[in-house]
C-alpha cells in the first residue's frame, strides 16, 4: 500500500509540472515554473502570410515555425511565443493574400516585441525563421542589439543541413534542388506531412515555378526586383513532385537541430556575460569623451 500511495504522489506531481509550451497556452499561476523550467528561453517563430504556389497554404511558413517550435520545445522545454506573421515580404505584394506591413512598422514591431518579451522575465530569446524572404532582416536585427544596453539576448536560429544529411535528401528529391526556393518540392514535402489536409497538390502545376531570367543581362549585381524578374508567379520549383516522406525526412531534421540549439542556448551563461562586459566598455569610452 506505501508503494503504491509513493507511486501516486510521484505520478501526480509529474504530471503537475507538466506545463504548455505555448504563451498564450499557460496561466498566469504557470509563469514562474515556465520561467524556471525554460531557463528564461523563449522561442520567438517568425512565419508570413503569402502565395506559396497556387496549391499550398498562404501561411505555409507560419505553419512549418509553428511545428518546428512546438516539437522542439517538448523536447527541450521552452516557451513559445503565438503566431507571428510580419516580416519582410514585399516582393509579393502583387499576389492575393500577402500581408506586407511598412518597413518601419515591421522593425519596430519586432524591437518591440522581444523587448516585451524580455520584460515578462525572459533573457534568451530564439528567433526562428520560416520565410525565405527573412534572414537579411533578421540577421540585421540581431546585430543592432548591439546599438544599445539591455539584459537579455537575441540569438538566430540558422541551421546548415550535415553533408550526411543532404545526401539523403538528394536521394530521396525528384526536382532539380537549383530551382526549388519557393513552395516547390522541399516545402510542400514539410506541408505533406504537416498538413496535408490543405495542399492541393494537383494544383502544383496550374502555373510555372521556373525561373524566368529576365534580369540575366545584370551580372553580379542586386536590386529589389531580383525575385518578381526571375519568379513573377511568386512560386519557384515542382511541389507536384513533393512526397510526405521527404517532408518527414526534413521535419525530424529541423526538428533535432533546433532541439540541440535550445539546449545549447539553456546552457549558455558567456552571450549574457560578454555582452554586458560589452556595454560597460561601450559606457567608458562615452566617460573618457
Amino acid at each position: 500500500m506505501r508503494l503504491l500511495i509513493l507511486l501516486l504522489f510521484f505520478s501526480t506531481t509529474a504530471f503537475a509540472q507538466e506545463i504548455p509550451v505555448r504563451w498564450d497556452e499557460l496561466t498566469a499561476s504557470d509563469w514562474p515554473k515556465a520561467l524556471e523550467k525554460s531557463n528564461r528561453t523563449c522561442i520567438l517563430p517568425i512565419g508570413i502570410l503569402e502565395k506559396h504556389g497556387m496549391h499550398a497554404p498562404l501561411g505555409s511558413d507560419l505553419i512549418h515555425v509553428r511545428e518546428w517550435a512546438a516539437r522542439a520545445a517538448k523536447n527541450e522545454y521552452a516557451v513559445v511565443f503565438p503566431d507571428y506573421f510580419y516580416g519582410q515580404v514585399y516582393e509579393a505584394q502583387q499576389q492575393p493574400g500577402t500581408f506586407a506591413l511598412p518597413s518601419r512598422v515591421v522593425w519596430d514591431l519586432l524591437d518591440a516585441t522581444v523587448k516585451e518579451i524580455a520584460r515578462n522575465g525572459f533573457n534568451k530569446i530564439v528567433i526562428v525563421n520560416g520565410h525565405g524572404g527573412n534572414p537579411q532582416l533578421l540577421r540585421y536585427f540581431v546585430q543592432s542589439q548591439l546599438e544599445n544596453r539591455r539584459d537579455y539576448a537575441v540569438y538566430f536560429f540558422d541551421p546548415v543541413q550535415e553533408p550526411a544529411f543532404a545526401e539523403k535528401v538528394r536521394k530521396m528529391r525528384k526536382s532539380d534542388p537549383a530551382g526549388d526556393q519557393h513552395g516547390g518540392e522541399n516545402e510542400t514535402s514539410s506541408l505533406l506531412y504537416l498538413r496535408p489536409d490543405l495542399v492541393k497538390q494537383e494544383r502544383a502545376t496550374q502555373e510555372s515555378g521556373e525561373n524566368q531570367k529576365r534580369l540575366a543581362s545584370l551580372p553580379n549585381l542586386y536590386t529589389g526586383i531580383w525575385w518578381y524578374a526571375s519568379y513573377p508567379n511568386h512560386y519557384a520549383g515542382e511541389g507536384e513532385k513533393a512526397s510526405k516522406e521527404l517532408g518527414k525526412l526534413l521535419t525530424e531534421n529541423k526538428v533535432e537541430a533546433l532541439t540541440k540549439a535550445l539546449k545549447a542556448v539553456k546552457s549558455d551563461t558567456k552571450t549574457l556575460e560578454l555582452q554586458k562586459e560589452y556595454f560597460d566598455r561601450v559606457d567608458k569610452v562615452g566617460v573618457l569623451k
